[in-house]
């Protein structure tokens, strides 16, 4: 049983991200099914774990009780996030989610940290159209080589990925809607529209 804990002591930070220019508002706290896209993320995640952080410099998201970061270093995208959120975590493993996923569910989170494996830096969700970096699994020892990424301004997170040793769990296109971000009011419209 012990092997089985090891193995799942994880962190989760959600990147909360700035303004976002599109949705002209937080991105997390745009209101899906009227909750914020963050509380159905949420929502997903404690089934597995309340070791939850939120990287943010926002006072917007103070509402909720869990401990916000700002990042370490300002307006470097996704990419500062995840620097952030691993330079603060305490454990190997991190999982990384964006903040504009409210149809993520327990059941994919679960899926990812079970099939991951502790040779890859990190494991991520691809299907044949689309891989998602910002639904992964990050190890805290790549901190060194994000932060010379960032100095470089190398900030493409598919860059990354394919400087380290990571694994992709392969899913079906038909998966790709429960991790679709919604970047704009419009995508919005259409998940709404999609589900009714």
């Amino acid at each position: 049983m012990k092997q089985k804990e090891e193995t799942m002591k994880i962190s989760v930070f959600i990147l909360c991200g700035g303004k976002s220019t599109r949705m002209q508002s937080e991105k997390g706290l745009v209101l899906f099914q009227d909750k914020p896209f963050i509380e159905h993320i949420i929502q997903a995640i404690l089934p597995i774990t309340d070791n939850i952080k939120l990287v943010t410099a926002s006072k917007e998201y103070d509402y909720l009780e869990y401990e916000k970061i700002p990042d370490l270093i300002v307006d470097k995208g996704p990419l500062g996030g995840i620097y952030t959120a691993l330079s603060h975590s305490e454990t190997e493993f991190n999982l990384i989610l964006s903040c504009d996923i409210p149809l993520i569910s327990t059941e994919l989170l679960q899926e990812l940290i079970s099939k991951h494996t502790k040779e890859a830096e990190i494991t991520v969700f691809a299907s044949e159209s689309k891989t998602h970096p910002l639904i992964g699994i990050y190890s805290k020892n790549i901190v060194p080589i994000i932060k010379e990424a960032i100095d470089s301004n190398e900030l493409k997170m598919m860059d990354l990925l394919a400087k380290l040793p990571h694994q992709i769990i392969n899913i079906e296109e038909s998966e790709n809607f429960h991790l679709t971000n919604i970047n704009s009011t419009d995508e919005l419209n259409d998940l709404n529209i999609n589900l009714t």
